[in-house]
């Protein structure tokens, strides 16, 4: 609809929180996600105790999906899209109020 990747999660944190807590906790959940993509063998084999029947080439492939450099890094074109997904929420009465977006970290 819009030609922009489509933002599938994000971290949210309330605005009550200290920019320095924030930053730290998405400076963990980054190298938590480094740490995966750079042992993505052992990373599949942990995550395959929760596959529910999928083999480990489809996990393989699921994961890959999901989990990627824009995980780290949605980029200007995913930043956009979060942006665009909440507006057109707020627009069609799903969320109750305009989103306010910010990024911090990477």
């Amino acid at each position: 609809m819009t030609g922009l990747p489509l933002p599938l999660a994000a971290t949210r944190f309330a605005a009550r929180w200290v920019p320095n807590s924030m930053l730290g906790v998405s400076q963990a959940l980054r190298e938590s996600i480094q740490y995966a993509l750079g042992h993505r063998e052992e990373a599949l084999a942990y995550a395959m105790q929760f596959a529910r029947d999928l083999d480990t080439p489809s996990a393989d492939k699921f994961v890959g999906m999901y989990v990627n450099e824009r995980t780290l890094d949605y980029g200007p074109d995913g930043r956009e899209a979060v942006r665009r997904l909440l507006d057109m929420g707020y627009s069609a009465g799903i969320i109750p109020r305009r989103a306010k977006v910010e990024f911090i970290g990477g």
